[in-house]
């Protein structure tokens, strides 16, 4: 029986559904290659795939196509310039959320900060935003502790191991939000779960953990919860710094007003949409 080529793996996963550079992705894990290798599927599109290969990127492709976030299929993700391992015990990081790293650098950064700087990430995951900033710190020559809080065990296993396999040193800390937390910090930021329970887009998230994407009826019960700690646990002058919902700006700027936090603004992320809200703390 003659093998199906690249060429035509491809388009028999195009018939399932699927977009054509995810399929590409996969063949590429598939064939063992990396992602960044698209040019060898150009330049090999005749090439005869082995049964074994074949059956792999078949099953690749069923799960992809039955709405599994390609990460968790390729077991990792870009983000901030660094390869995160990901599965299905964390969010897949989400190129919005690297609104809020480059705001916490900016600030972090800023002329007459300390030299010494004390970072907290809450609701961690797989580690993205706290070894994004631990890399760029690094990168930036300056010295910075780095603590990266979560309540599900199972995501700071899959943090750890990103940071072990980075060469990057974070403390990692089991908490539900700051309820574990001691000591204050130059800046806290969080991406916590900003969907309401009743929102019908969860059922195309399925496969990522709800705890990591529900907050109550409107969404806002975790970022509520934090504006309301995170005062305790942050030096004078530090920054608090949430990313929320498309529509949450006003909503969240309103409760950090609330709370007392001056200078509270938003940032848009790359789509014009106001991603991420802060606000600094002066008490």
């Amino acid at each position: 029986m003659t093998q199906a080529t690249c060429a035509q793996a491809l388009a028999t996963a195009q018939t399932l559904g699927l977009e054509r550079l995810d399929a590409q992705w996969l063949l590429l894990h598939a064939l063992g290659k990396r992602s960044v290798e698209r040019a060898w599927l150009l330049a090999h599109d005749t090439d005869e795939l082995t049964d074994e290969v074949a059956q792999r990127f078949r099953d690749f492709s069923l799960r992809r196509a039955r709405g599994e976030p390609l990460a968790y299929i390729v077991g990792s993700k870009a983000f901030f310039g660094l390869e995160l391992r990901v599965d299905a015990r964390v969010l897949v990081p989400r190129p919005d959320t690297e609104t809020l790293v480059q705001w916490s650098l900016d600030l972090l950064l800023a002329p007459g900060k300390p030299r010494a700087l004390e970072v907290l990430d809450l609701g961690t995951g797989s580690g993205a935003i706290a070894l994004a900033l631990a890399h760029s710190l690094q990168a930036a020559g300056r010295a910075a502790r780095l603590v990266a809080v979560d309540a599900s065990v199972d995501a700071l296993d899959v943090a750890r191991d990103n940071a072990s396999r980075l060469c990057l040193t974070v403390e990692l800390l089991q908490s539900r939000w700051l309820q574990q937390v001691t000591g204050r910090f130059h800046l806290i930021a969080s991406n916590p779960p900003y969907i309401a329970c009743t929102d019908p887009h969860l059922a195309a998230l399925a496969h990522e953990p709800l705890e990591a994407l529900a907050a109550g009826a409107d969404g806002l019960d975790d970022l509520r919860q934090i504006i309301e700690q995170a005062g305790a646990h942050l030096l004078p002058d530090g920054w608090l710094l949430l990313e929320h919902g498309y529509n949450q700006a006003a909503q969240v700027r309103e409760l950090l007003l609330q709370q007392g936090f001056s200078r509270v603004c938003s940032r848009q992320d790359l789509a014009g949409i106001e991603r991420c809200s802060g606000g600094q703390w002066a008490r």
